[in-house]
This record gives structure tokens, sequence and C-alpha cells, in this order.
């Protein structure tokens, strides 16, 4: 065989494997890793330049080496290969040229003697649509000879195959990283995903969520197989079938597609969920069905929730009927025996209507602060309120009401002060107690607590009955609540209600609200916190600091005790005593107005239920006299009395027996509230029309003509015309005028405004001076407004 035949028949070979190269190249899914694409591609292009050695460096995007591979080189060429100044380095990013010296060049680059030195080496960029993606490497040509511009040709192209092979291997990986990113999405989404195959129509994909429902209605040892063959659907239009019949199995044939299905799956066991389904089938260009994906969101608690909420509205309605009924019946027995019936029986029945009323009345308010809540328009007032004030408040208000007068109170009257809107807070404690009793034994007292907890105090009220399994103690404060006790249990529907009432006003203060439970057969604490006036910038002082327990600098605090009973006389004169008052105590109540006059003292205390002389009419005179507050000594049934005081100008009042802790806050706390600046009365009268209010001598005429008013009378008409010509609203009204917290709420109001307008002369129907803003307060006319008017 001659030379040429041989020659010729070396590189029809050398191109045949370029060939067979080339469509491994171009068939990316043939199988070949990446690596090993690398090679073929180093492999083949040494085969047609006939080098021995080459090698592709793979760069990230960097710049940096991802992949290094070669071919023809031994273990030991390989490490060299490694270094970066040498001719085959990794990070060489610049091409070379054909070199014929190479020792030289070598060690120009600095190379060391010990470098291999290849006799032949020829380099190029890979580069792919404008981006360098690495360099290409062959040397020692077969024979010693020296690469040719043929064998560069070829090598560039070869590049360019490689190029795209790396280009497709990081698409590959890029595809890789989002395949996993979506599995991880599906995993967490709470839709229920499942995937069937499109010809045997068993599922091949499920999702975290999608298994919790199916692990929710099956048993253990019941597969998840066998569940779907058992297993029913009731769809929305109230049919039940199996699921062999169920549309997901014309979805398999490539029929139908659902949207928003509401089903309910049902299994043998009992157990059912609900859910809103979506059934897409993936076909192939052939138009044929490969796999079908179901989403579905359980919608079971959604459902459980409308339920609740049907049984909560079912419950006001007999709430509400309840009281109507009574008030319907009194009212038709009253008006078809009015003439025969006793006036004993006459007032049994109205004082049953005014009852079922007030009854009306509060639940509709809580219904109304409900709302409110929802739609985040509750309004507060906050101010520095003491906390055992709030919570003895709260204490007479849950007693008058008719609940059990066994109390355990553990509060401490040095609290720090905290800003709460007096009414709303006092609302909150009177539920917590109202619920403790309502759950609680007999023979357990009600318990209430209050303690620092950083910058708030926390209070907490005890209910001992009611056991509560600790993962559920949060769901006593959702209106539509239901809870299980730790026996089996359940809570009578509609106190969710009172308690997401109480956390809604507790929050809307910049306070939270939880519960918490010691332990089986133990109490459930509710407890909420409140901002102390430190941790907003207002400074922490108590009612015992210096500037709340002294009126005069330099002298101790005067109290006048007044009372004709000497046991009460001498617990209370010792209770003041201890707490640092100068006490003085007459022992005879008509001595009181002279006492008054020498002593002057800072407050006065003062027995409602004496035996000498009318309680109410000597607190009338006292307040005539002087403007020091005046705090009453009450009994138990006697709220007509404790309205009466209220209206005429007392501060406050407790309640007998009473614990010297309360009585002594409360006496701080109207300290404190008397200490504060008043409203600035402007020097000249107040001139309307007819009516002249002189506020330097605190005389009101109308026409000329001098009107006796009563101290709360006259403090709310001058905080009208203070405020000539914006509307106040009750909660400002009872704050400035009353200054605190009663039962009597609105209707206070509305009696104090019917009897100052009678004194007036003024027509509610047409009025001159006092305006009612319906179902916010009222308000006054400027005088230079009515004056216009006139004009």
């Amino acid at each position: 065989m001659n030379q040429p035949d041989a020659l010729e028949r070396k590189v029809g070979a050398r191109r045949d494997r370029a060939s067979g190269l080339q469509e491994t190249l171009l068939r990316p899914n043939a199988g070949l890793d990446f690596q090993s694409v690398l090679r073929e591609v180093v492999v083949g292009a040494c085969a047609l330049t006939g080098a021995r050695q080459g090698g592709i460096a793979v760069l990230d995007g960097s710049g940096q080496i991802q992949d290094f591979v070669t071919h023809g080189l031994t273990l030991d060429e390989s490490n060299v290969a490694e270094v970066p100044e040498h001719p085959f380095g990794s990070r060489q990013l610049d091409p070379l040229p054909s070199l014929d010296d190479v020792a030289n060049y070598i060690t120009s680059v600095g190379g060391t003697e010990r470098s291999p030195e290849p006799t032949s080496f020829l380099s190029t960029v890979i580069c792919f649509q404008g981006s360098d993606v690495g360099n290409f490497y062959i040397a020692n040509k077969e024979g010693g000879g020296v690469f040719t511009q043929a064998d560069r040709r070829a090598l560039e192209v070869f590049a360019s195959q490689a190029g795209a092979a790396i280009i497709y291997a990081r698409k590959h990986d890029r595809r890789g990283e989002v395949t996993i990113d979506l599995e991880s999405l599906i995993n967490a989404t709470p839709i229920g995903v499942l995937v069937f195959d499109g010809r045997t129509a068993l599922p091949i994909a499920i999702n975290q969520e999608a298994k919790r429902m199916v692990s929710h209605l099956h048993s253990p040892e019941v597969s998840a197989e066998h569940l779907l063959k058992v297993m029913t659907v009731q769809l929305s239009n109230g049919l039940e079938i199996g699921l062999d019949r169920f549309p997901l199995a014309k979805v398999l044939a490539g029929r139908e597609t659902v949207r928003a299905e509401e089903v309910t799956i049902n299994v043998p066991n009992g157990r059912r969920a609900t859910a809103l389904v979506n059934v897409t089938p993936i076909r192939s260009d052939s138009g044929e069905t490969e796999s079908v994906v179901v989403t579905f969101q359980d919608i079971t608690p959604l459902r459980e929730l409308e339920r609740l909420r049907s049984e909560f509205l079912d419950m006001v309605s007999r709430e509400l009927r309840a009281p109507l009924t009574s008030i319907k019946g009194s009212a038709t027995t009253l008006l078809e025996s009015l003439y025969t019936l006793d006036p004993a029986e006459t007032v049994h029945l109205v004082r049953i209507i005014d009852s079922q009323a007030n009854q009306m009345r509060a639940l509709i308010r809580d219904l109304l602060d409900a709302a409110r809540i929802e739609t985040g328009t509750l309004s507060i007032l906050p101010e520095p309120a003491e906390v055992a004030v709030l919570v003895s408040e709260a204490k007479n208000a849950f007693l008058n009401g008719g609940g059990p007068d066994d109390i355990s109170m553990d509060v401490d009257p040095d609290l720090p002060l905290v800003k709460a809107d007096r009414t709303r807070i006092v609302q909150v404690l009177t539920k917590l107690l109202s619920n403790a009793a309502r759950f609680s034994d007999e023979s357990s007292p009600t318990r209430v607590r209050a303690v620092r907890e950083g910058f708030h105090v926390k209070v907490s009220v005890a209910e001992q009955g009611r056991g509560v399994r600790a993962q559920r103690l949060m769901d006593l404060f959702r209106k539509y609540s239901r809870v299980e006790g730790t026996e089996g249990g359940r809570e009578v529907l509609g106190s969710g209600l009172h308690l997401a009432i109480c956390k809604g006003i507790v929050e809307a203060h910049g306070g939270r609200v939880w519960a918490e439970s010691e332990g089986p057969d133990k109490p459930n604490w509710l407890s909420f916190t409140l901002p102390m006036m430190e941790a907003l910038g207002t400074g922490s002082r108590t009612l015992s600091d210096p500037s709340f327990t002294q009126a005069r600098a330099g002298e101790q605090v005067g109290v006048l005790v007044v009372d004709d009973d000497l046991p009460t006389l001498r617990y209370v004169q010792d209770a003041l005593t201890n707490a640092g008052f100068a006490v003085i105590a007459p022992g005879d109540p008509e001595q009181a107005l002279e006492h008054i006059g020498v002593s002057k003292p800072n407050l006065v205390v003062l027995d409602l239920v004496l035996s000498s002389t009318d309680g109410v009419a000597l607190l009338n005179a006292i307040l005539g006299v002087t403007d020091v507050p005046v705090i009453c000594l009450s009994e138990y049934g006697r709220d007509e009395i404790n309205a009466r005081a209220l209206e005429i100008g007392a501060a406050d009042y407790v309640v007998k027996p009473f614990a010297p802790t309360e009585l002594v806050a409360r006496i701080r706390a109207a300290l404190r509230r008397h200490a504060t600046p008043e409203r600035r009365e402007p020097p000249e009268p107040f001139v309307l029309a007819d009516l002249v209010i002189n506020y330097a001598e605190r005389r009101v005429t109308v026409s000329g003509q001098v009107v006796q008013l009563t101290a709360t009378e006259y403090n709310l008409l001058s905080e009208f015309s203070v405020n000539a010509g914006r509307v106040l609203s009750h909660d400002h009204l009872l704050r400035q005028v009353w200054g605190l917290w009663h039962n009597g709420g609105g209707g206070t109001i509305r009696t104090t405004v019917k009897r100052l307008r009678r004194k007036l002369g003024d027509d509610a129907a047409d009025p001159k001076y006092i305006f009612t803003v319906p179902r916010v307060g009222y308000r006054m006319t400027k005088a230079d407004t009515l004056a216009e008017a006139h004009h």
C-alpha cells in the first residue's frame, strides 16, 4: 500500500469521527453527561488536527474556573495543567498563538525548568453568541510538526460546538434549579395539588397540603390508593357519586375541565372534607391527555365558621326575643288592666319593662362595639388612670349587676399609672368578671390580680371551672367560637362575643390579650396589658407621690370624714391615717359645714346613709360651700341614691363593705383629677339671646331671672358654653363633667340635659341653646351665630 492511500484513509477516518462527534453534539438529549460531551469534543479535535493532547477550560460568569476537561495527559501533567501560568493553565483567558519555540514562552511567563515542554501548541477562545465561556487548547502535533491554519479553523469549529454544549448545560442546570424551586413552592402552598397519569388515572405526584387532607380522611392502616376507590364525592348540586363517576374520569378522557367546583368528600369511616376543586388536563401536541392536575382548597374551616355565625345569629335573635317578649307582655297587661291593677303590680310591670329594655340595650351595644372593632372605627379616649381604681369600679359595676360578691383582689395600689380609656377598660374588666363568674364553681372565689410587667401593667382574671385545652385557649377570644373543655364539654355559645370585644378594646389601647392555664384542673387566667405612662414618655408617678397627695406645698392632705356610725367612722379614720392623710372626724354630721369652713379639707368622705339627717341633702349643702371632691359611702341596692349623688356632683362612691386599699385608691384618684388644670373659662360672661352665664359668680340668668342649677347642671352648661359651636360626644361630657365611669352612661347625660333645658326654658323640639346631634352628643350655638340669625 502506497503512502498517499494510507494518508487519505487516515484523513477520512478523522473526518468520519468528526462527523460522528458533530451528530452527538447536535443531539443534546442523547444521554451523555456534560463532561462526557466536552471530553468527546476534545478527543475529536485532537483526532482531526493530529494533536496528542488537548483541554477545555470552562469559565463561569465571573471569569473563574468552573470545570476543566483534558485528553492525552498523564496524572502529573494534568496537575501541572492546573497551574495558571502554564500554557494549559485553566485560568489563561487570552488565546495563545501557535508557538514553535514553546520552551522560550514558558520561561517568559514564569514557568520552571521542570514544566513540560510541548513541541507545538494552539488555543482559541470558546465563544457563544458574543459571550466568552472558556478556552480550548491542543498541543504536541503528531510527528513533531507544527499546527497549520487548517488546524486552527478546525479547532475554532470544535470550539463553537463546545460553546453550544456549555450553554445547553447551563440552561439545563438552571432548569433543574427552577424545577427544585417550583417543587418547593408547590409543597409549601396551602392549596392541595394532585397530579394523575392521563392513561392509568393513578396519582403520580402529591404535595404536602394534599397529604394533610388525605391523612385527615383515612386511617393509617388504609392506603391512599384504597381511599380513592372507596370515597364518594358530593357535588354542589347535592348529587353524591363515586369517584369513578366524578368528572375527573371525563377529564382523563380529554373531554372536560372543572373550575371552582365545590365538593364534599366522604369516606366510609364517617370523616368528610369540603374543598373547592379545579381540574386541568395537560395535553400533548397530538391532543392526547398526558396528565391531569387537580388543585383543591380545604374550605372546611370556612364552612364551620359559617355554621358558627348562623348559630351566633340565632343566639342573638333569641337573646333579643326574650326581653322583647317580656316587654310586650308587661305592656299589654298594663294597657288592658290599667285601671284595675294594684299600684304595686303596676310598678312591678314597669320595672320589668325597664330591666328588660336595659338588657336589650346592653346586647345591642355589644353588637355595635363588635361591628366597630371589625371595621376599625372603635374610638377610645385614653387618659392617665390608676389600675386599682379601674379594678374597683369594675367590681362595683359587677356587684351592682347581681354578680357574686366573693371576689379576691390582689392589686398593688402603688402600681404605675397607665394610659386607658376609663369607660372602656372598666367595661373590659366587668366582662371578664362576668365571664369568670359564669364558668367558675360556685364555691370558688373570682380572683383578680395586677402586676407590673416591663413597660406594661398586666391585669388577670381567673376562671376556676372551665377546663380548656391549652392549644384552644386563644379561641376563647374569637367572636364565633365553641371551645371544647378537657372533659368534652362545650362552653355556652355567645361568651366569645364578650371576650372578642375585650380583645378589640385592649388592642386599641396598644395592649395585648391572651389566655393561659396553670395545668389540668387548674384555673384559666385571662390576662391583658395596658401601657404605662412611663413607656409613653409621660412619667410613671403613682397617686401616692407627693404631687398627688399634697394639695398645698408643705401641707399634709386633709380629709373630712362625715359619718354617725362609730364603727364605720373608726374604720375609715384608721385606714386614712395609716395612708398618711390628716383626718378630721367630727362624729356629728351637723357639724360638717362648720368644719369645712374652719379646717378647709382637701377632700370629704360622706356616708349617704345617715341616721340623723338626709345624706343627699347634706351632700348638696357641702357642694354649695366648697368645690373639693366628695366621695360617698353607700350600701348595696342603693343604685338610685348613688346615681343621684353623682348627678349632684359627687366625685365618686364606694359600696360597703370595702377594703382600705380601695378607699385610699379612690381618694387619691379624686385628688389627682381635682388637681389637674380645669378648663379655662372666659373672663367675660357668656351671652346667648336671653341666656347669660357669669363664670366669676357661677350665676346663670334667663331674661334677668336667676336660674337655680345643681353643681352638675352648672358644670354641664359651662362645658357647653366654653365649647360653643363644637359637637361634644357623650364620652367627652362624661369625662369632663362627671369625671368617672358609672352605670348611667348616656342615660345620665340625657336626664341632666332634659332638666337643664326645662330650667332654661329651652324646647328640645325647637332649641335655642342646646342642640342634639343624633348618635353623637350635643352642641351649643355660638352667641354671634344666633345674633346674626335674628338680624
